[in-house]
C-alpha cells in the first residue's frame, strides 16, 4: 500500500501541489467574502436603528453566516455520515444554535474564526512540509538515454531499467541511481545525504537519483530506477512516518468518544438552569479542542521536515520520541566511528633500506589491486609525487597479499604469516608485538626473498567523531560503547581517542546481539549505530536502530529505524536534541489547550459567543506558531563544511 500511495504522490506530485493551493486560496476568498458580509452587517446595525435598512443589515449577517458556517456544517455532516468522530461537530452544533436563535453575527463569527484558525493550521503544515514534498519533485520526468548505437534520445524516466546508460549535464537533476562510466563533475547531494559541499565525481562513483549536476557532463549507468532508487525510499519513508502516530496521539483518540457527549452534558445542564442560550454556545465553542488536537501533528511534522532536511529519516514518529529518552550509545568501529579506509601511519625500513624505495616499491606492486590498503598505498604516493614504475607478473592471494615483478625485483606485500609461507625472514625488523600495541595493521614488503621493512595502516576516526560522543555525553547519554570484531589494541586506541566510556573487541554479529540485550536488561534505553549490514542483528535489537551512511544502501534503510543519509555523526546529537525539544514543544502545546478548557468552560458566564470565537481563534494560533518553531531546529548545521 505505501508502494502503491508513493507511486501515486510521484505521478501527480505538481497537481496536488496546485490543487492543494487553489483549495486554500478559494477558501481564503470565501471566508474573507463571508466576513466582509458580517462587517457590512455590523455597519448598517450600527448606522440605522429601523426601517429597512436594519431588515438588509439582518439579511447581510444571514448571508455571511451561511457562507461561512456552510462549510463547517457541511464538514461535521459527512463526519458522522461516515461515524467517524471529530471536534468540529462541537463548533457546528454552536453555529447552529446560534443561526437557529436568530445570532446571524454570532454565528458567522464563530465559524469565521474556526475557519480562519484552520486556513492558518493548513498553510502552516504545508510550509513546515516544503522541505519533504520538495523531495517528490526532485526525481525529474525526462531522461537522456544513450543508445547502442552513441545516439542520445529522450526518454520518460518510469522507462528506465538497470543497465540502461543516461547522460547529465550541468544543471540536470540526476533521474536515477547509478555509476559514473565517463566524465568528471560536481555533484550536489544534498537532498538525499544532507551534506552542503558538493562532491567531485569521477568513473566508478556512485550517484543518486534527486542530486544535482553542477559542472561538467556525466554518463551513467543505471543501477535503480523509480522506486528502488535511494529517493524513491526517502519519499516512501517519508509519507510512512507520517502517517505514524505516537502513543499521546493516540490517547486523544482514545478519548474523543467520551469528551464530546461530556460537553454537550455539561451544555444542556447549563441551558437547563440558566435559560440562556448564549452560555452553552460560548461552552460548545471554548471546548472544541483544536489546540489539543493541534498540539502533537504540528510539532511533529514541523519536526520531521527539520530531520529531513539534514538527511535523518525518521520511519515512525513514535522512534522520535523515543529518541528522547535515551541513556545509552552502543556504536559500531569500522565505517560509524571511523572511516573505514587505511591510510598509512608508519613507514618502517629495515636497515640500510630508504623509506622512499620501501614505499615506492610497495604502492608498485600493489598498483594492480583494490584492495583498501592497495588504495591507501596509492594515495600516500601520490601526495609523496613518486613516479611508480611499471608492474609485470601481478598475482594476488585473497586474504593474504601479493607479488609482483618491479624492475626485475620480485617484491612480495602482506602479512607476516604470508612472507613466512614464502620462505622470507623477518627477524630483521622490528618486533610485531612493539607495533600492534599502537593500533596499527601491519604489511610486511620483501624484495627478492630479503624483508625491507613493514607499512602501519590505520583506519582513522571520523573528524566529527570525538566532538560528537562529547555531545551526547554532555546531554546526558550516561553509556557510549564500542563494538568492534578489530584487536583489543585497535579497540582501545579508538574508544581511549572517542571518549567512549566502553569498549569490546573480537566482537561477531552474535556477540554484539548479547551484549545490547545485556545493556537493555541493566536497565537503559539504547540506541545501536551501525552500517545496518553487518550490524543488522544489534540494530534490530536495540530500542531504536541508526543506520549510518544510509545512502544507496538498501539493508541500511531497511533494517533500522531511523537512517542517515550522511556519515556526519553530528547528526545523532543532533537527534538527540530534536527530540527532546519536539516532546517540550508537544508538552508545552498539550498543558496550553487543557489549560485554555479547562478555564473558558469554568468561565463560560463572562465569555460571549463571539469573544470565545476569537479566544478560540487566537489559541490554535498559539499552538501551531510554537509548533513551527521546530522547522528551522538544526538549521546551522545545513551550513557547516562536512569532512
Amino acid at each position: 500500500m505505501a508502494h502503491k500511495h508513493l507511486h501515486f504522490k510521484e505521478d501527480i506530485a505538481a497537481e496536488h501541489t496546485h490543487s492543494k493551493q487553489i483549495q486554500v486560496s478559494m477558501a481564503l476568498l470565501g471566508t474573507l467574502a463571508g466576513f466582509m458580509l458580517l462587517v457590512s452587517s455590523f455597519i448598517a446595525r450600527s448606522r440605522y436603528l429601523f426601517g429597512s435598512i436594519s431588515f438588509q443589515a439582518e439579511i447581510l449577517a444571514m448571508a455571511g453566516a451561511i457562507l461561512l458556517g456552510a462549510p463547517i456544517v457541511v464538514h461535521a455532516i459527512k463526519s458522522l455520515i461516515k461515524k467517524e468522530m471529530h471536534m468540529d461537530e462541537l463548533v457546528a452544533l454552536a453555529v447552529i444554535a446560534a443561526f437557529v436563535t436568530g445570532n446571524y453575527i454570532t454565528a458567522g463569527l464563530v465559524a469565521f474564526f474556526m475557519l480562519l484558525s484552520e486556513l492558518i493550521e493548513t498553510r502552516t503544515a504545508l510550509g513546515a512540509r516544503a522541505s519533504i514534498e520538495s523531495l517528490i519533485k526532485l526525481t525529474p520526468t525526462k531522461a537522456n538515454l544513450i543508445e547502442k548505437d552513441d545516439s542520445e534520445s529522450e526518454v520518460n524516466v518510469s522507462s528506465l531499467k538497470p543497465g540502461d546508460t543516461i547522460r547529465a549535464r550541468p544543471g540536470d537533476n540526476i533521474s536515477a541511481d547509478g555509476e559514473v562510466i565517463k566524465g568528471l563533475s560536481s555533484v550536489n547531494e544534498a537532498t538525499i545525504t544532507g551534506e552542503s559541499l558538493p562532491v567531485d565525481k569521477v568513473p566508478g562513483m556512485q550517484v543518486f537519483a534527486g542530486t544535482t549536476n553542477l559542472t561538467g557532463v556525466l554518463d551513467i549507468t543505471v543501477t535503480k530506477a523509480g522506486k528502488d532508487t535511494t529517493l524513491g525510499k526517502v519519499q516512501s519513508l517519508i509519507m510512512q512516518a507520517e502517517q505514524t502516530k505516537i502513543p499521546i496521539m493516540r490517547i486523544i483518540d482514545r478519548y474523543i468518544n467520551w469528551y464530546m457527549p461530556t460537553i454537550l452534558m455539561i451544555a444542556a445542564i447549563v441551558l437547563f438552569f440558566t435559560r440562556d442560550i448564549n452560555h452553552p454556545i460560548t461552552i460548545l465553542i471554548i471546548s472544541c479542542p483544536c489546540a489539543l488536537i493541534l498540539a502533537t501533528p504540528t510539532a511533529m511534522v514541523a519536526a520531521l521536515s527539520a530531520s529531513a532536511r539534514l538527511g535523518v529519516l525518521i520511519k515512525n514518529v513514535a522512534d522520535l520520541e523515543l529518541a528522547a529518552r535515551c541513556t545509552a550509545m552502543v556504536f559500531d568501529k569500522t565505517g560509524t566511528l571511523t572511516t573505514g579506509r587505511l591510510y598509512v601511519t608508519k613507514l618502517t625500513p629495515a636497515e640500510n633500506i630508504e623509506p622512499g624505495e620501501l614505499l615506492t616499491v610497495t604502492a608498485s606492486a600493489e598498483r594492480m589491486s583494490k584492495h583498501p590498503a592497495a588504495r591507501a598505498l596509492q594515495e600516500v604516493a601520490k601526495e609523496a609525487n613518486i613516479s611508480l614504475p611499471e608492474v609485470d607478473d601481478f598475482l594476488e592471494t585473497p586474504g593474504k597479499g601479493v607479488t609482483a615483478r618491479v624492475d626485475s625485483d620480485t617484491i612480495i606485500v602482506g602479512r607476516d604469516t604470508f612472507l613466512k609461507e614464502k620462505k622470507v625472514d623477518i627477524s630483521n625488523v622490528s618486533d610485531p608485538a612493539l607495533h600492534e600495541e599502537q593500533g596499527f595493521s601491519t604489511l610486511y614488503v620483501a624484495k627478492n626473498s630479503k624483508c625491507i621493512g613493514w607499512i602501519g595502516l590505520q583506519d582513522k576516526t571520523r573528524p566529527e567523531a570525538q566532538q560528537a560522543v562529547n555531545d551526547l555525553l554532555g546531554l546526558g547519554i550516561k553509556r557510549v560503547t564500542m563494538l568492534t570484531g578489530d584487536r583489543d589494541e585497535v579497540a582501545k586506541r579508538v574508544a581511549a581517542e572517542l571518549g567512549c566510556t566502553d569498549f569490546k573487541a573480537h566482537c561477531l554479529p552474535q556477540d554484539k546481539l548479547s551484549i545490547v540485550e545485556q545493556i537493555k536488561s541493566d536497565g537503559h534505553i539504547v540506541i545501536v549505530v551501525g552500517d545496518g549490514i553487518n550490524d543488522a542483528p544489534a540494530l534490530a535489537a536495540g530500542d531504536l536502530g541508526i543506520a549510518m551512511g544510509a545512502a544507496g544502501s538498501d539493508v541500511a534503510i531497511n533494517s533500522a529505524s531511523i537512517a542517515l543519509m550522511s556519515d556526519d555523526l553530528k547528526r545523532l546529537p543532533f537527534l538527540i536534541r530534536l527530540s527532546r525539544t519536539t516532546r517540550t514543544v508537544i508538552r508545552q502545546n498539550l498543558g496550553f489547550g487543557i489549560l485554555f478548557i479547562v478555564l473558558g468552560v469554568s468561565l463560560f458566564f463572562f465569555i460571549p459567543p463571539k469573544m470565545a470565537a476569537v479566544l478560540h481563534f487566537l489559541g490554535s494560533l498559539i499552538v501551531v506558531l510554537n509548533s513551527a518553531r521546530l522547522v528551522r531546529f538544526g538549521e546551522e548545521l545545513g551550513h557547516e563544511p562536512h569532512a
